[in-house]
This record gives C-alpha cells, structure tokens and sequence, in this order.
C-alpha cells in the first residue's frame, strides 16, 4: 500500500475516532438539534458523509479488481484538475463558507436514531477497507476518476483522497459548531 493511501486511512481513522469521542455520548435528542429548519443536526452531519462516501464504494471496487475502463471524458476533460482544486478549496474544514449539495446526498430528515456515530465508524472501517484494497500500481495522480455526484465532474483519485478526508473534517467540524450553539440540550 502506498504512503498515501496510508496516510488517508490514518485521516479517516482519526475522523471516526473524533466523533466517537465528541458524539459518542450524545442523547438522540442531542444528536437531532437542530439550531434552525436549514441547519443541520450533528446527526445529518454523520448521515450525510455515509450516504456520500457510499457512492464511491462502487469506484473503488472496479479499480481493486482491475475492472476500470475510463469513459472518454476521464480521458480527454481539460477540467479534471479545475474540478480536483475546485472541491478541495470549497471542502477545506477552514472554509466556513456553507455549500450546496446535491440532493442525492442530502440528509435525511433530522428523526435519526443514537446508533448514526457507531454506523459512521463502522462506515470509516469500510471505507479504509476499500482504499486498502486499492492496487500498489495505481497511480493516484494518473487515475482520473467521474464524480458519484455528478456526471461531467471528473478530477484525480489523488484528489478523491483529499476530498474524502477534508469532507469528513468539514462536518465533523460543522456537527462540532452544532453542540457548541446556544440553546444546544446540555443534559
């Protein structure tokens, strides 16, 4: 395995270990406040990385077993690495600055049972576990990706890395912020 795919898991393990420690304990009613209708609760934060880091699992797969044809626009897009930079500045946790998603990934509603923190770890095992499946000879810079999200995004699965990382730091920090805001149930 590569120093990067090795130093992504250990980003994506410290990132479940964080909100075991920070959410562990956390009451469902807690976990599903919500400080207005178009904030999220810390439980959507957690339902939200789920549902979007899932979508790669396919990718990830294919490229494990060798299966990967690139389609002609992971070819020839001059915008792989527009789109790569694009996402990593607008992903980054110091980036306070709130974007949209696609409704593919929105979370659900904010009724989401105690068990999200343990099923968000449990995620994080299963997503290092398919990055540790990823070939020696994949070339992280080379290997251009299409995003889950949307069709016409492509970008390097070197920036894959960094946007799965920077992404599970975005909302931990922002489920933080949540816990941290007046009128947060204490008890």
């Amino acid at each position: 395995m590569s120093t990067d795919i090795s130093r992504i898991c250990s980003e994506l393990e410290k990132s479940a270990d964080d909100v075991k420690a920070a959410f562990g304990n956390l009451s469902v009613q807690q976990l599903n406040w919500k400080p207005s209708e178009k904030s999220w609760s810390v439980a959507q934060c957690l339902d939200h990385l789920i549902v979007t880091h899932s979508l790669y699992f396919p990718l990830f797969e294919n490229l494990a077993g060798g299966d990967v044809h690139r389609t002609f626009w992971e070819k020839h897009s001059p915008l792989s690495g527009f789109f790569g930079r694009f996402l990593i500045k607008n992903l980054d946790p110091a980036n306070l600055k709130p974007m949209k998603t696609t409704s593919k990934v929105c979370p659900s509603s904010s009724d989401i049972d105690a068990g999200i923190v343990d099923r968000f770890v449990e995620h994080q095992h299963e997503l290092i576990e398919h990055l540790q499946k990823l070939p020696g000879d994949v070339d992280p810079k080379e290997t251009i990706i299409t995003s889950p999200l949307m069709g016409f995004v492509t970008y390097s699965l070197d920036d894959t890395f960094t946007i799965l990382t920077h992404h599970c730091r975005r909302h931990f920090n922002q489920a933080k912020r949540v816990t941290d805001m007046e009128g947060f149930p204490r008890s």
